[in-house]
């Protein structure tokens, strides 16, 4: 005699219900791994795009600083797929709970690290710009050239929080920011000053460049925040990290 199989309420028997959430769990890690991996690349390339503008402001390195523009292109074309992977997995994979709060932490970080990308390519632009002559006075190389130091170093933490969801590590990008803080609101004592002598056009380098460093870092830090909030379920700020 033929046993019919049972079936839940789903329509599915009990058995083919578990392989196939079992699948979707499955795929869904792949993708979520897919995802992290490209997010870290992005990270990656924001944070070496960062030190070869540096090189390129510093320097008055026109091929460098040419260099950093076009590869924005490869930033800007990753940033496109993470997003449709992302948004793949909210369509098709009707994520929740801890699910859910990986895949929007996920878009939001796609956010963070495009924008630190295109920080650095508005470093390469000025310092094309304004070539053969170099953008920057010389009584403030030494200011960006340690903004530069904690910009890469940001990057580079932040893919590493980004790739082992450490959440110890990803709450002290929040630290390492304060020395860029510092640096930024030191060179507005610099700009005010009665001595300087350097004009108009030097100070607005200056000060927007300050602010794409600041920046830099500030989206660096929203990163490990957002890799907190990912791992534990709770902002930063709620935390004894």
């Amino acid at each position: 005699m033929r046993v019919h199989p049972t079936f839940t309420s789903a329509g599915v028997t009990n058995g083919t219900a578990g392989s196939s959430l079992g699948f979707m769990r499955v795929v869904y890690n792949e993708r979520m791994a897919d995802l992290a991996h490209i997010l870290g690349e992005m990270a990656g390339l924001a944070g070496s795009a960062m030190e070869r503008a540096t090189q390129a402001l510093l320097q008055a390195d026109l091929a460098g600083a040419e260099q950093v523009i076009s590869d924005y292109d490869r930033i800007a074309e990753m940033t496109q797929v993470a997003e449709e992977k992302a948004f793949q997995l909210l369509a098709l994979q009707a994520p929740v709970a801890g699910d859910l709060r990986s895949v929007v932490s996920g878009i939001q970080i796609v956010g963070d690290v495009d924008r630190m990308g295109a920080l650095a390519l508005h470093v390469a632009k000025i310092a094309r710009r304004r070539h053969p002559n170099h953008a920057l006075p010389e009584e403030v190389n030494g200011y960006f050239a340690e903004m530069g130091r904690i910009a890469v170093a940001l990057g580079a933490a932040a893919r590493e929080v980004l790739e082992t969801r450490d959440p110890e590590r990803a709450a002290r990008l929040n630290d390492e920011d304060e020395a860029m803080d510092d640096l930024h609101r030191h060179l507005f004592t610099v700009l005010m000053d009665r001595e300087w002598s350097h004009g108009v056009a030097a100070a607005v380098d200056v000060t927007l460049l300050g602010r794409f460093y600041e920046r830099f870092a500030d989206h660096a830090v929203s990163v490990g925040q957002r890799v907190v909030f990912l791992v534990t379920g709770k902002p930063l700020s709620e935390q004894g990290l």
